[in-house]
């Protein structure tokens, strides 16, 4: 078994060796040899150098996956093989009942009800898909479209990002989109979030250093190097553009999506269907036309009966009742603020048995808090607040997620009184090599106060001393004792900080000093001998919905798996406050050295991934398709989209990268589990009604082939005209319109449900003589009691098996679409019971009509109806008896 370990899943998500070489040599040159080696200068580059580039390079712009024109959506809904049997026989029905019938003596309605069914089934399709795929297009929205790039001869102006190459100078700052993968020239204060890329919620910093040791890191963990796509959350910069277009990582994750798609779990499972009712069609069809064309002896005959059993025995409605149960959830779902952009995946979201999801966003508020305010011994502090509170809003610089964070606790504001009791003096501003920041307050007692907050082991440095909160354990700047900061503490301080990371905070310290009188500007050097106040830790924590969605999910027999960018420590606290329960986390270096037989035996025990690049994403989507799994993937960011498409089902949200959308099945416009709980069970209530139908109308018309068959052998009369089992297959068809409104049995919608040709093909030969036997009872009492046994008497015993055929057909619906006893334990919908009883009173009426003529049939004697009953209460009871050892023996019955 070879391993799979090529350069594109080494580089991370899908890069070229050519751009992850040209990143690795840019971020470790110096300042101005990144000038020379893009060909561009300090001022920017010259009017001739950019078309020459433009003509290299091509234009900045993503290769994305568009919606096809309405008329191709429309000819692609006619691609569906029920839909191509129905062509066929609808073809031979026009070359044998028109283009060879005398003049005259054209029949057009086996035609006309096949074209009719197919027209219906695909225009509904059509219109479902083409309004969800436009909803879905207007729900794309660029966070920004230009870019400040300095130029030679025209100086610093915004263009739009398309028209931006490599050896652009770029101005950034914040709430920028970055335009291109770029390199870092300088910076002050720079955050980039990369959370799309990597699904890491907080923010990284950035800055214009060389590195050094750039062989040994993913393109990601360059710490000069911004990514097309992500954003500027504090801070300016100015950095030169050293990959566009599709050689950036945005670009290479939009090459690899356009791609065809696989097909998905209902793919696989209409097309096993369509070839088993067409194996069962090929066999009995001929064998109905050879028997009828031996014993009748006339062959024109015998081949237009076997047309009519051929259009029997397929499903014809089966396109129709598909997409109308399709159509039906999509608009259901979209009640409850989701997007269906293709039909097929609400009956693939309802066969889902893994969903892998995201972490960032999806189980998380994708938004940073404070979690934690703890004094030195690791209590619940509110001094700790109010010291960070007053360092966070009296800063001028620009704010970055963790002090917007500490601001939201708006309450302290007025508490402290902040602005009356706290002049600021003076602010030594945050930089990347001290990695704190402080700001100096003037109190009321005239004392100065320095407030600092930061990392921890540079600000541990710094402290001499700590408050000793006391027996109340509050901080009292005035009342607590202040304790040396001796090696006892500093591992006490060290072991709380270390608690707190490995349950995924990210922490910083909080420490003060005072001062007595008024002091000249304060600097760098006055950072020292500072006490420590105590600890301050932010998270993006999980969803309140997120726990009893993933219950629900679980309790669906759903299994949840997150597939992350995001480091283990984070991942692994989400996953427990949100009920996953793991052994173990698989990192995405440890899969890179694994075959895929190795990574799939590890796939089944293994729920938590993380620090994945978007290759091996798509790879364990993939590897759980090939165990037989019917796999939906949940993600809104550019590392999510090769996976979106690869698997059965891809579910993202309205607020997702427009690359992540275009990928997408299905769009929450909300990012809740809950509303994806609703969709699984629409999905297998879709799902039921659609293989409800094909269980019956197969097994129904298995049975009147056997019948056919046995009644073409001993009758010298063909025993029901090919336009009295046109008529009977449509009055069928119709009662099964009402079926995408009835409801499933609970117990069906608690597990996954896949299409399972073999089960239907068992069902169908189970079920399906059962009719055969109560067809030849009838069969025996027209022709022996009513003596229908001659050609002149053959309108009577056709109108017997017409009515009888119909009702039994028609009843059935009632005995199959539940498990229990229909009646007593289980009542169909009134929809469903309005329409059939509606076609039986119908099929009893049409014998007595003036159409009855029109069809060669014939007012039944009175004396027929008890038998009928009888035969039919006979009928349900044996199915009934049927059912049960069916369920006994195999655990399933739709």
């Amino acid at each position: 078994m070879k391993v799979v370990k090529n350069n594109k899943q080494k580089n991370g998500a899908g890069f070229d060796d050519v751009a992850v070489s040209k990143l690795r040599k840019i971020a470790k040159l110096a300042r101005e040899d990144c000038y020379t080696a893009l060909g561009s200068t300090e001022e920017g580059l010259w009017p001739r150098n950019i078309a020459d580039k433009v003509k290299r390079f091509g234009l900045n712009e993503i290769q994305h996956t568009k919606a096809p024109a309405w008329y191709l959506q429309l000819l692609l809904t006619f691609i569906n093989p029920f839909i191509a049997v129905l062509m066929v026989l609808g073809l031979i029905s026009f070359v044998t009942d028109i283009w060879l019938a005398e003049p005259g003596q054209q029949d057009y309605k086996t035609v006309a009800v096949v074209g009719v069914m197919v027209l219906l089934s695909s225009l509904l399709r059509f219109w479902q898909e083409y309004t969800s795929s436009n909803a879905a297009e207007q729900l794309k929205n660029m966070v920004k479209t230009t870019a400040t790039v300095l130029r030679k001869a025209v100086g610093k102006r915004e263009i739009e990002l398309k028209k931006i190459v490599p050896g652009d100078v770029i101005y950034l700052s914040a709430g920028d989109m970055i335009p291109a993968d770029i390199r870092i020239l300088q910076s002050k204060d720079l955050f980039v979030s990369q959370s799309m890329l990597t699904g890491e919620s907080m923010p990284v910093e950035k800055s214009g250093a060389a590195l050094s040791d750039v062989e040994n890191q993913s393109p990601l963990e360059l710490g000069n190097i911004c990514f097309m796509g992500t954003n500027v959350v504090s801070g300016t910069a100015v950095a030169i553009a050293v990959n566009t277009g599709k050689l950036t990582y945005f670009g290479a994750i939009g090459k690899a999506i356009t791609n065809k798609r696989a097909e998905t779990s209902f793919d696989k499972g209409v097309n096993k269907v369509s070839w088993l009712l067409i194996r069962y069609m090929l066999i009995m069809v001929p064998l109905i036309f050879l028997v009828n064309g031996l014993t009748k002896g006339d062959w024109f005959e015998a081949m237009l009966f076997g047309i009519a059993v051929a259009v029997g025995l397929t499903p014809e409605m089966l396109p129709m009742i598909v997409t109308a149960n399709l159509a039906k959830g999509a608009r259901n779902m979209s009640k409850r603020n989701v997007i269906v952009k293709r039909l097929n995946a609400i009956q693939n979201i309802g066969a889902m048995d893994v969903l892998c999801t995201d972490k960032t966003g999806t189980l998380t508020m994708d938004k940073i808090v404070l979690e934690r305010h703890l004094n030195v011994f690791g209590d619940e502090d509110d001094e700790v607040l109010k010291w960070a509170y007053l360092n966070s809003f009296h800063q001028t610089g620009l704010k970055n997620l963790l002090d917007v964070a500490v601001l939201e606790h708006a309450e302290l504001h007025d508490y402290l009184k902040v602005e009356e009791n706290y002049t600021k003096v003076d602010e030594i501003p945050f930089d990347f090599q001290r990695r704190r920041m402080s700001v100096i307050l003037k109190l009321q007692n005239g004392k100065q106060l320095l407030i600092c907050k930061g990392a921890v082991e540079e600000m541990l440095d710094l402290c001499t001393s700590a408050f000793e909160p006391g027996e109340d354990h509050q901080l009292h700047i005035e009342k607590d004792v202040i304790v040396g900061m001796d090696k006892s503490m500093k591992n006490t301080v060290l072991q709380t900080s270390r608690k707190l990371n490995e349950e995924g905070l990210r922490v910083l310290l909080v420490a003060i000093k005072e001062y007595d009188a008024d002091v000249r500007d304060f600097t760098v050097a006055d950072e020292k001998e500072m006490t420590l106040t105590g600890f301050i830790g932010f998270l993006d924590p999980a969803k309140p919905s997120a726990r009893p969605a993933i219950d629900g999910l679980q309790r669906l027999g759903i299994r949840i798996k997150v597939l992350t960018g995001d480091n283990e420590v984070v991942t692994k606290k989400v996953c427990r406050d949100v009920g996953i329960s793991f052994s173990q986390v698989l990192l995405g270096h440890e899969l890179e050295q694994m075959t895929d037989a190795q990574l799939s035996g590890m796939l089944e025990q293994t729920n938590v991934f993380a620090k994945l690049s978007p290759v091996q994403k798509s790879r364990i989507v993939k590897l759980l398709q090939a165990k037989g799994h019917t796999v939906g993937f949940m993600g809104d960011g550019i590392n999510d989209a090769a996976a979106l498409r690869d698997a059965d089902v891809g579910i993202s949200v309205d607020t997702a990268v427009d690359i992540a959308k275009e990928s997408a099945d299905i769009i929450l416009l909300e990012k809740d589990l809950m509303v994806l709980r609703k969709g699984v069970i629409y999905g297998r209530r879709t799902f039921g009604n659609i293989i409800k139908y094909i269980k019956m109308t197969a097994s129904s018309n298995f049975g009147n082939m056997f019948s056919m068959l046995g009644a073409s052998a001993f009758l010298p009369f063909l025993p029901m005209l090919p336009v009295q089992l046109l008529v009977q297959n449509l009055l069928y068809d119709v009662s099964q319109i009402s079926i995408p409104w009835d409801s499933m049995d609970e117990e069906f919608l608690q597990k996954p449900q896949k299409w399972d040709a073999s089960g239907i093909s068992r069902f169908m030969l189970y079920v399906g003589p059962v009719s055969s036997i109560f067809d030849y009872v009838t069969f025996a009492v027209l022709f022996f009691i009513f003596k229908a046994n001659s050609p002149a008497q053959q309108a009577l015993f056709q109108t017997g098996w017409f009515v009888e055929g119909l009702l039994s057909q028609t009843l059935i619906v009632h005995m199959i679409r539940t498990r229990k006893i229909p009646f007593l334990q289980s009542w169909a919908t009134a929809p469903v019971v309005a329409l059939t009883s509606l076609v039986m009173l119908i099929g009893i009426a049409i014998p007595f009509s003036p159409f009855a003529a029109v069809i060669n049939l014939e007012p039944l004697p009175l004396g027929y109806f008890p038998w009928l009953i009888g035969i039919l209460t006979c009928y349900c009871l044996l199915t009934q008896y049927i059912k049960n050892r069916f369920i006994q023996k195999f655990h399933q019955w739709l």
